[in-house]
């Protein structure tokens, strides 16, 4: 409820929830709900939604699906459980490593930067053909403490291999304000990044990635004033997992 009361403080119409979903055998559980709670999210949405309706906000249920090759098939049982209005596709691991975990960053001495992105950009390509998610979210989160993406052949190879891959998927990119609040402090995704996507006719999605209510809607305008720098006049939105575009400037 405190989501949904700091984004009538915002003068938001429209806002989203999407929790981070269980995975199996208690994978990551630390950042996550666990599979016995999933009802109880479900149902909290559900009084968020009908106490927010005489107030002319609507709030969307969606889900952070995080993805990773062994959990497909649990992941698509979830995309089954419930009539969700949008699913979230993020890659928090390369394997094992848990890349945007703070205790897990002395695993950067074993990754030489150029191969750490190729294999982020190919797990992203891999979340995109799985055809499970309406939307990836923030594309470059591996700069998340620091280590930005290099200007190396190999790795522009491998993100226009992501990208090529949401574009054949029709699915959305994230423009996400929650790198602001990192160690980066840069939105996600890069504005080199934006516009290689604006070119391929990849439609945007914005979030603010809120994890706590005086986050709803952070840096929104910035995000937006990106696109449209770039061109972009319109971003998706979702009801039912079905998209529809909405004019910038009629946002809010």
């Amino acid at each position: 409820m405190e989501y949904a009361e700091a984004a009538l403080r915002c003068g938001l119409h429209e806002i989203g929830i999407s929790d981070h979903c269980p995975m199996p055998h208690g994978f990551d559980a630390e950042w996550r709900m666990e599979a016995d709670e999933l009802d109880g999210y479900l149902e909290e949405v559900q009084r968020v939604q009908a106490a927010m309706q005489p107030q002319g906000l609507i709030v969307r249920c969606g889900l952070e699906a995080d993805f990773h090759p062994s959990a497909t098939d649990y992941i698509q049982s979830l995309l089954t459980y419930h009539n969700w209005d949008y699913v979230i596709g993020s890659v928090h691991f390369i394997d094992d490593w848990g890349f945007d975990n703070p205790d897990e960053q002395t695993a950067w001495e074993r990754w030489g930067i150029n191969e750490a992105w190729c294999a982020y950009f190919d797990a992203v390509a891999a979340s995109a053909n799985a055809g499970l998610f309406d939307i990836i979210g923030h594309p470059d989160l591996l700069k998340k403490y620091g280590h930005k993406q290099p200007n190396h052949a190999m790795v522009h190879v491998a993100e226009n291999r992501m990208l090529a891959a949401v574009k054949l998927a029709n699915i959305a990119l994230e423009i996400s304000a929650a790198g602001l609040r990192k160690p980066i402090a840069e939105i996600y995704p890069r504005s080199s990044m934006v516009v290689k996507a604006a070119k391929l006719g990849i439609p945007f999605a914005y979030g603010s990635d809120a994890h706590a209510p005086q986050d709803v809607g952070h840096a929104m305008q910035e995000c937006l004033q990106c696109l449209q720098q770039h061109n972009i006049t319109h971003v998706a939105q979702f009801s039912g997992r079905k998209r529809c575009m909405q004019e910038i400037t009629h946002v809010r």
